[in-house]
C-alpha cells in the first residue's frame, strides 16, 4: 500500500490540496489576501490556493511528525528575514494562520487535539494515503 513516504512531498501536497478544496469546513478567510505569512516575508502570498496548500502541508507534517503543536509548525514555516546591513535572523511563521488552519482541520475531523499537540485521525490518514496513491498512479 502506497503512503506519504513513497511519493514526493510537493506532488502529495498538490493532490491533497485539491481534496481539501472539496471539504466545506476548510475555507480561506477573506483577510488572507492582505496578510504576510510571517515576519520574514516582504509581501502576502500571491498564490490563490495558498490556504489549501498550506493546510495540506500541515496535514502531511502532522501525519509524519505528529503529535505536533503550533510552535513547531510556526518554526517549520518560518524563514530568514533580510534586515539590510545587519545579519539575517530567523523568524517564525504566522501563528494566526497556523492556528486557524489547525482549527479548520479539527472541525473537518482530519486532526484531533490531545495533551501533546495535534495528531492525525484515521479520516485524515485516509485522505493523505488516497492522495499518495493518486500521485503514485499519475492521476489528476
Amino acid at each position: 500500500m502506497t503512503n506519504i513516504y513513497d511519493v514526493e512531498a510537493g506532488d502529495l501536497v498538490s493532490k491533497a490540496s485539491e481534496d481539501l478544496k472539496n471539504i466545506s469546513e476548510i475555507q480561506a478567510p477573506e483577510w488572507i489576501v492582505y496578510v504576510k505569512t510571517g515576519a520574514h516575508k516582504d509581501r502576502p502570498s500571491e498564490d490563490d490556493d495558498f490556504w489549501f496548500k498550506r493546510s495540506a502541508s500541515m496535514l502531511r507534517m502532522i501525519y509524519r511528525d505528529g503529535p505536533v503543536g503550533v510552535a513547531k509548525l510556526r518554526t517549520k514555516y518560518g524563514g530568514k528575514k533580510n534586515r539590510g546591513m545587519k545579519p539575517n535572523k530567523f523568524y517564525k511563521g504566522s501563528g494566526s494562520i497556523t492556528r486557524k488552519i489547525l482549527q479548520q482541520l479539527e472541525t473537518a475531523g482530519l486532526v484531533s487535539k490531545d495533551k501533546k499537540g495535534r495528531s492525525i485521525t484515521p479520516k485524515g490518514k485516509s485522505l493523505m494515503d488516497k492522495a499518495a496513491v493518486r500521485v503514485e498512479n499519475g492521476e489528476k
